[in-house]
């Protein structure tokens, strides 16, 4: 089998369980992105304001823990068709969709794939954890440098 390219294509269990199409849909709702200290320190920097300002500015909470802000329309207030802080975006948006839940039941990766243009479900549930548990092994590795 070969793709558009002329290139062989990859067979169904070798092609990527995820391919983002910039669609934003992760960037609504679903309760706020919850941000990390570390997190905070770069999207600060990256803004150019000091962290104290940011949490002020950019966020609010759920609980004790802050959150990035959503606009009325339900996007995370750094959504504008692209995110604006994708360099430095947070750990969670960084883990989506290989997120931890979906090691605890994979069935939340269906879930998720039904508000994910970007999301393969025709794939096993023992391939969706392996990717999921390599993903999140890389970027708790990638978290620790």
């Amino acid at each position: 089998m070969t793709c558009r390219n002329e290139a062989p294509c990859p067979s169904s269990e070798e092609a990527p369980l995820f391919t983002c199409s910039q669609c934003g849909d992760c960037c609504k709702g679903y309760g706020g992105t919850y941000v990390t200290s570390e997190d905070i320190t770069a999207i600060s920097r990256f803004l150019g304001v000091n962290p104290e300002r940011f949490v002020e500015t950019y966020c609010s909470f759920s609980g004790s823990r802050p959150v990035l802000s959503q606009r009325a329309d339900g996007y995370c207030i750094f959504w504008d068709r692209l995110c604006t802080i994708h360099p430095v975006k947070p750990f969670m948006c960084r883990a989506w969709p290989y997120i931890r839940s979906v090691l605890i039941d994979p069935g939340n990766w269906y879930a998720m794939a039904g508000s994910c243009p970007g999301m393969r479900t025709d794939v096993s549930i023992d391939r969706i954890r392996a990717a999921v548990q390599t993903q999140w092994d890389r970027l708790i590795a990638e978290k620790k440098r």
